[in-house]
């Protein structure tokens, strides 16, 4: 067979949404799309836990280099947290570590741990997290028995709304719509709610419904019939604020040169050309537009 006949032609770059099934990790999902798609490309922004469904945006050839921009977008998740147990992981994969009677809490008590939990916080990653300590995965360290100082970093939570508040004898439940920014561990709000209550806490379920712009993924088994990718000018645009340059602008952006600020904001910006095609990210400093990726060859 002749190199042009083995040649595939590769994917459109864009974006995949996926909802992400239970028990598979943001990697599996990553593998099964590099089959659907029929290339290597592909990456994921912002990781899922294997109990956690929905969100999961992939993003595929050229669109690999927009993940880490859109993974610092916002997120939103629906949660479950049981009140009186605690697990070493924060979530319901872990082995149960502690229990307290949690019946006593009333209702106002919850909304009043939920409060203390919104807003700009510090908050400790679990202990079974892919944070790096001295390069290696925390979730390494712990699964080897050992104990991981973790540091407190700042994370906004800029809604925590219950939904429902479920009681079974000593057992409590709480639903809760949470609204947050990128590197926030909801398991760790499950944990923190629950310590600061006094009862103990650990997340249950946990569907992630939107990143940034993007919502109502395709499941595997979809995609699998119908591989539908957002072009990738289509998801920056409705992704980050929109910049359309001249002929003679666009020229300099495609071989990375800076384009006086547009006033558009420091993150991101699209960059398109006269055709309406996609040119580059830039985000805008000192004055200037600076590329932060070009996609233009």
């Amino acid at each position: 067979m002749s190199n042009a006949k083995s040649r595939r032609t590769p994917p459109p770059s864009g974006i995949v949404v996926v909802d992400k099934p239970a028990g598979w990790t943001s990697h599996d999902v990553v593998a099964k799309m590099r089959g659907i798609a029929g290339t290597r490309k592909v990456g994921h922004a912002g990781t899922l836990d294997p109990m956690a469904t929905g969100v999961l945006v992939v993003g595929v050839e050229k669109a690999t280099r927009l993940l880490g921009h859109l993974a610092l977008t916002e997120k939103v998740y629906e949660a479950s947290i049981r009140l009186g147990v605690s697990t070493n992981t924060d979530d319901a994969e872990g082995e149960v570590t502690a229990t307290a009677p949690a019946g006593h809490l009333a209702d106002a008590e919850i909304m009043s741990g939920v409060a203390a939990l919104t807003g700009e916080i510090m908050q400790i990653p679990p202990q079974v997290s892919a944070i790096k300590v001295n390069g290696e995965r925390a979730y390494k360290r712990a699964r080897a028995g050992e104990e991981v100082e973790l540091q407190a970093r700042p994370v906004t939570v800029y809604a925590f709304e219950v939904t429902a508040i479920r009681r079974d004898g000593e057992a409590v439940d709480v639903d809760a719509v949470i609204t947050c920014s990128s590197g926030t561990y909801i398991r760790a709000l499950a944990r923190d709610l629950g310590a600061g209550l006094g009862v103990g806490g650990h997340l249950t379920a946990l569907r992630r419904t939107r990143v940034g712009p993007y919502t109502a993924g395709r499941t595997l088994e979809e995609l699998q019939k119908e591989c539908v990718i957002m072009p990738i000018g289509e998801a920056v645009a409705a992704a980050f604020p929109r910049r359309d340059v001249t002929e003679e602008q666009a020229r300099l952006v495609a071989h990375g040169g800076r384009l006086p600020a547009a006033g558009l904001g420091a993150g991101p910006i699209g960059v398109f050309g006269p055709d309406g095609g996609l040119l580059a990210l830039v985000e805008e400093r000192g004055g200037n537009a600076k590329p932060l990726a070009v996609f233009v060859s």
